[in-house]
């Protein structure tokens, strides 16, 4: 009897261990969104943001496009949306964080390993119970290079981000990922790449997706938006031949009048039974198995 119950624990710790892992993967899920500019990337992160609020997870989605249109599609109120101050223009934590000014001359005192634990408490905005946005912006002095007190800072914050816990991240990022690419590796285990079918777009997607690989992203997908007939879909497979194996998976989505119709924000469509939807929702059970 004793050999019995000995074994019959082992079988429940080994359960509760898997359990507990399996939980633990959840908690640390973050993906980036990235492609070329109007295939729809913000929809993309809006849509997946409020989909897996619905099923209960806790959303932090980060705006780091150039638009910054996020929190209208996320459904933030437009006057309160329109007060944002991305965190690239916000000079005064910059220079608390790093030392030093944008625009000024800062030699020596530039801190490359800021403390931004704070950032998503001062400067994050609650859109619904289960999902804040926070808006990143982009560096504002372009010419400065990548040493500069606005780089700095935004590299700081998503290597915080990538250790953050309890929540799902979705990034929804200018095209390419090669500017934040070591934080990025260090946690971001999905990239969904976004783009049409047109040549142009799936060329800069399989670029992206080369990217992605090489700073250390494990899983990456392609959706194809803008679909309107099979024809399209065939072109993009044509455009697509090349790629090899670096999409773990490919989706199409037809294109929705409804998403226009309720622009910009997403979750109104939510309800309806829409195919874009329903591709999106299926690109999220997709990432959600593939969370290890």
């Amino acid at each position: 009897m004793a050999g019995k119950s000995k074994k019959k624990l082992v079988e429940v710790a080994k359960e509760l261990k898997e359990k507990s892992s399996m939980e633990n993967k959840d908690l640390e899920f973050r993906v980036v969104v990235t492609g070329k500019g109007g295939v729809g990337k913000t929809t993309t992160s809006a849509i997946l943001s409020h989909l897996f609020a619905k099923d209960g997870y806790k959303v932090l989605a980060i705006d780091e496009d150039p638009q910054m249109n996020l929190p209208y599609s996320l459904g933030l109120d437009e006057e309160k949306a329109k007060e944002i101050v991305p965190l690239s223009h916000n000079f005064d934590y910059i220079e608390e964080k790093t030392g030093a000014r944008p625009g000024s001359s800062w030699g020596l005192f530039l801190s490359l390993t800021p403390d931004v634990d704070d950032v998503v408490d001062k400067f994050g905005i609650k859109v619904t119970d289960n999902i804040s946005v926070l808006v990143m912006g982009t560096v504002v002095q372009a010419a400065t290079g990548c040493l500069c007190p606005e780089n700095t800072l935004l590299d700081a914050v998503v290597r915080y981000i990538s250790l953050r816990k309890n929540e799902v991240i979705i990034m929804d990022t200018q095209a390419g990922v090669e500017h934040f690419g070591r934080a990025l590796s260090k946690g971001f285990r999905h990239c969904v790449v976004v783009t049409d079918y047109t040549f142009n777009s799936i060329q800069v997607a399989k670029h992206t997706a080369t990217l992605a690989k090489q700073i250390g992203i494990p899983n990456v997908y392609l959706l194809v938006n803008k679909i309107r007939k099979e024809s399209d879909i065939e072109k993009a497979e044509k455009y697509l031949s090349d790629s090899g194996d670096i999409f773990k998976k490919v989706f199409f989505a037809k294109h929705s009048e409804q998403v226009l119709d309720n622009e910009p924000f997403v979750a109104p469509v939510l309800e309806l039974e829409d195919e874009y939807v329903k591709t999106l929702i299926k690109l999220k059970e997709e990432l959600k198995k593939n969370n290890e």
